[in-house]
């Protein structure tokens, strides 16, 4: 095998998202006839794409492959990273590859599904390697990010050392006490490292990003000066900053009670792996926090991104059914809002306000910082692992060609720097490098159970349906095509009925003249009357009121 293994000079990589994006983080490795998977990541639902829950990457061409695929790489637990496991392995079962704590997530997921049993999940250690078929030897090397064993991935190939940093920052005092293993990455860069993909989320932040331990301090200064009740709302994954709310809670003789699905899961989870340090009896069910004085109570929940049905969203709403928000409480959003989220985060933070609460929020406080790396620490992981190509990875593009730019300045040339997009091949050599075409990728909608049952049309439908409502015209014919009853229009989110009876009673007239037109000219093709209905009525609402509503003929035949 070794020597065919240095016959080998070419691999390819297949961003299938991650790039152009933030989320959906997936990355394929070809070496021959072997396929690698580095995570299997969701991406959260913008604003325009209503009523969808998840957005995956697509993997037909995954699918196309399966027996190709030798495995799955994960690095760290974030559902960017995670979230899609579930829909590929439904398809693909192949082993999955993680440190302990981003295990015990993925079982926790991969439970929900009913996929638990038929899983391989294989636990490595920061520091240790795994070989994966005849090719792949995956190094896991730990980094700092905000979420306990993040690891980076040096992923040897016969080609040569592809360093996939992932998510990352250089925190020169952890909470845990774990740090980035910095020493490695450089051995990495003295030995010679083919390319890298390096986190992009921060490319446009100057200096450092700061220390989770800044965010300890904040919080107990906060926890010291509360007089009542203290909510907290943090990401779920987040069990670092988790764990600082504890500690505090502890020094001031609080009892802590958690809300929200996924924080009591992953709570749960790390205590239950070790990650998670409470002492005993002061963990407590939410029904015990009425027996205890207000100044006795921390809540840790979620919704810190304003999510519709996350606890703290139904806190600010007055319809959760434990905790109501009063006078004296201090509720702290300790969480960047993510790109999109922004509006509803700022009306949660509004709400709670209005129902008495002090709100202490980032941009008012340090009670958050950034799990991503700013422009220094891009520079030193560039110089640290001195790549001959360079892939900005984990960013919109603004943040990819930011990044690109920072490469430039440390010295890698420009004609080795990548800015890709999902599906697009590169082809990668010892001497170099090329786009070699494309595959298929893109995103596919998660809607309840429903995967990919989604598309343009429906969105474009419901987009419709909620800007101008939908006007329903009924009507019976007989054998002979000849109307017998109605037309009825029946009104939803268009306009109020028993205030508008004259328009609606002029939209019917409209839609009969436009059917004893037809009648005159024996038109019965009921597709055809359906297109004068729309075209009828359609123009009449438009010039009447200037609105677009979905108009829906139904035809019934007696």
């Amino acid at each position: 095998m070794a020597t065919v293994k240095n016959q080998i000079d070419k691999l390819s990589l297949i961003p299938l998202g991650g790039v152009g994006e933030i989320g959906k983080n997936m990355m394929v490795v070809e070496v021959e006839d072997e396929i690698l998977i580095i995570d299997a990541g969701v991406m959260f639902p913008e604003d325009d794409l209503l009523g969808i829950d998840l957005v995956i990457p697509d993997i037909t061409y995954l699918k196309k492959n399966k027996e190709r695929i030798k495995g799955v790489v994960l690095t760290h637990g974030h559902l960017d990273h995670i979230g899609a496991l579930p829909y590929l392995l439904k398809e693909i079962n192949v082993p999955v590859y993680g440190t302990k704590l981003t295990l015990g997530l993925v079982r926790g997921k991969l439970k929900e599904h009913g996929l638990l049993k038929d899983a391989y999940l294989k636990h490595v250690y920061p520091g240790h390697s795994v070989e994966i078929g005849d090719y792949f030897n995956v190094e896991f090397i730990l980094v700092n990010h905000s979420i306990a064993d993040a690891c980076a991935l040096a992923v040897h190939t016969p080609v040569g050392v592809l360093v996939y940093a992932s998510d990352f920052k250089f925190d020169q005092t952890p909470v845990n006490g774990q740090m980035a293993d910095i020493h490695r990455l450089a051995e990495l860069g003295d030995e010679g490292v083919l390319a890298l993909f390096s986190d992009s989320t921060n490319a446009e932040r100057a200096g450092y990003t700061m220390s989770e331990k800044v965010v300890g301090e904040a919080i107990d200064d906060i926890f010291s000066d509360a007089q009542g009740r203290i909510i907290v709302a943090s990401f779920a994954s987040n069990i670092d900053r988790i764990q600082q709310f504890i500690d505090s809670a502890f020094k001031n003789d609080c009892k802590v009670a958690v809300t929200g699905r996924s924080m009591i899961n992953n709570v749960h989870i790390a205590k239950d792996l070790g990650y998670l340090d409470i002492p005993e009896g002061m963990l407590v069910d939410l029904e015990e926090l009425k027996h205890l004085r207000d100044d006795q109570v921390v809540l840790i929940t979620t919704g810190s991104q304003g999510e519709p049905m996350a606890a703290l969203t139904r806190m600010a709403r007055g319809d959760h059914r434990h905790i109501n928000i009063k006078n004296g409480d201090t509720v702290v959003v300790s969480a960047t809002a993510i790109p999109g989220n922004e509006k509803s985060v700022g009306k949660t933070i509004n709400k709670l306000f209005k129902r008495g609460a002090e709100v202490i929020y980032e941009s008012v406080s340090g009670v958050h910082v950034s799990g991503h790396a700013s422009q220094e620490e891009l520079k030193l992981m560039l110089n640290l692992t001195k790549p001959k190509f360079f892939i900005p990875v984990h960013g919109e593009y603004r943040h990819l060609n930011r990044h690109a730019k920072l490469a430039q300045e440390v010295g890698i040339s420009k004609e080795n720097i990548f800015i890709t997009e999902p599906g697009n091949v590169l082809e990668f050599s010892n001497d170099d490098s090329q786009t070699a075409g494309s595959v298929k990728a893109g995103r596919v909608l998660v809607d309840g159970l429903g995967v990919g049952d989604v598309g343009n049309i429906v969105l474009r439908d419901r987009r419709l349906l909620s800007q101008d409502g939908i006007l329903i015209v009924v009507l019976t014919i007989d054998q002979k095509g000849q109307i017998i009853a109605g037309p009825d229009i029946i009104s939803r989110g268009f306009v109020y009925i028993r205030e508008s009876e004259a328009l609606l009673s002029a939209a019917t007239n409209r839609v009969e003249n436009a059917l004893s037109k037809c009648e005159e000219n024996n038109v019965t093709e009921w597709s055809v009357l359906k297109s004068e209905i729309k075209d009828a009525l359609g123009s009449f609402i438009y010039h009447r009121i200037k609105r677009r509503p979905m108009i829906l003929p139904i035809i019934m035949e007696v």
